[in-house]
């Protein structure tokens, strides 16, 4: 059974969830009866408004709205860019730049339909990185978007060399395995079959910053890293050290 999304914070205007990876975050029309975020939060309450997506395979923060005004405050606030949105992710290969920026126009590829694909015919899109940890043969990075294109921050990484170390669609591999990390050191007994650390796009929304839409506070919000995600730091901290 998934993990239940967990909302860290809730008033008469808006709601922060800490969704889990693979929950859709609103309905599917082609998977109409999955769980979802948006159906999990509407079961106990009166009305709940969509603000913004993360993919299914993403795990972390999205906030919804609770009534009319609270939607069209923080959608403008999506729309101008100012709230703050911060992921933690994992790249292939060790990057060279302690931190920079990705600034290259992103489309829907042609021919493969559900990809993305960086072109200058594209829509400009920028996305800040800094490195988190270094090991051997992979990097942990924060990546602050500052637009919102589909993939951005996995299409982005990709066009630098540095792919998602765990990315069915832009990277190398679909899953990420204990004996890719640990090589010649890594022994499964008999009978028995290795089951991935992580098999979804290592990619989790940890931090978010926005304007309350009625006190006008400015709100931090952090979720900590899942734990298929911390499972494949703590191993990496273990056996790919520097």
């Amino acid at each position: 059974m998934k993990k239940k999304p967990v909302v860290i914070f809730e008033d008469a205007d808006i709601i922060i969830v800490n969704k889990p990876p693979l929950y859709l975050a609103i309905p599917d029309r082609y998977a109409v009866d999955k769980p979802n975020i948006l159906a999990y939060l509407s079961e106990f309450r009166e009305k709940v408004f969509t603000v913004h997506r993360i993919d299914k395979e993403t795990s972390g923060l999205m906030v919804f709205a609770k009534n009319e005004a609270a939607h069209k405050h923080l959608s403008k606030q999506f729309r101008d860019r100012t709230i703050l949105k911060y992921y933690y992710t994992l790249v292939d290969g060790r990057m060279h730049m302690a931190q920079g920026e990705i600034n290259k126009a992103i489309a829907h590829n042609e021919v493969q339909k559900d990809k993305m694909v960086v072109t200058s015919k594209g829509k400009a899109s920028l996305t800040l990185y800094k490195v988190i940890e270094c090991f051997k043969h992979f990097t942990l990075v924060e990546a602050n978007i500052k637009t919102g294109r589909t993939h951005q921050i996995r299409v982005h990484f990709e066009s630098l060399g540095y792919p998602l170390a765990v990315d069915s669609k832009y990277g190398r591999r679909e899953a990420l395995f204990l004996s890719e990390i640990k090589g010649k050191k890594y022994r499964l007994g008999k009978e028995q079959e290795e089951r991935p650390l992580i098999s979804r796009s290592i990619l989790h929304a940890h931090r978010m910053v926005l304007e309350h839409p009625t006190t006008s506070e400015i709100l931090t919000f952090t979720a900590d890293l899942p734990k298929d995600f911390a499972a494949v730091v703590k191993q990496l901290r273990k056996w790919d050290a520097l």
